[in-house]
């Protein structure tokens, strides 16, 4: 059984993570969105002087989330990689580069790379194929590090 508190439709279940925050853990309410997301743009900031950075952007939350974060910091010194390992859902590829470039406006390099289908070729174990297709997402973000480090080279 599955239970996830989080989702839009489980009765209570947005009471039920308040309840367990503030009343089990006793946490206090004392931060403020809007200026928590303006500190962590900032510290970016400050971290980046004026350097270009890369983002494994998956589509998904946490790096979609990341990527908007660092970009608001950065701007276009962010390249964003996204890359479809040939997994992805029918159209998702596509959907999520035009999410990410119009809606949020992101600078992403979108890329189709028939190698990971490649690498799993007769792999039959699960933990096998997450370290596969893990050891081929590191390959692929450091040839695009190294190619986009190459570029900025050329263009000075």
């Amino acid at each position: 059984m599955e239970f996830h508190p989080e989702v839009n439709h489980t009765d209570r279940g947005t009471e039920m993570l308040r309840n367990f925050v503030f009343e089990i853990c006793a946490a206090r309410k004392n931060w403020d969105h809007s200026r928590l997301v303006a500190t962590i743009v900032e510290s970016i900031r400050k971290q980046a002087e004026g350097s270009r950075a890369i983002c494994a952007l998956s589509g998904g939350v946490d790096s979609t989330v990341a990527a908007v974060l660092v970009h608001r910091a950065i701007g276009d010194r962010l390249t964003n990689v996204f890359v479809d390992n040939g997994l992805l859902r029918r159209n998702e590829f596509k959907d999520t580069l035009e999410l990410l470039r119009a809606r949020l406006g992101l600078n992403v390099k979108g890329s189709i790379l028939p190698r990971f289908l490649n690498a799993l070729k007769s792999v039959v174990d699960p933990e096998e194929k997450r370290k596969k297709i893990g050891a081929e997402f590191i390959s692929v973000f450091a040839e695009e590090a190294r190619t986009i480090a190459r570029s900025r080279k050329g263009s000075r």
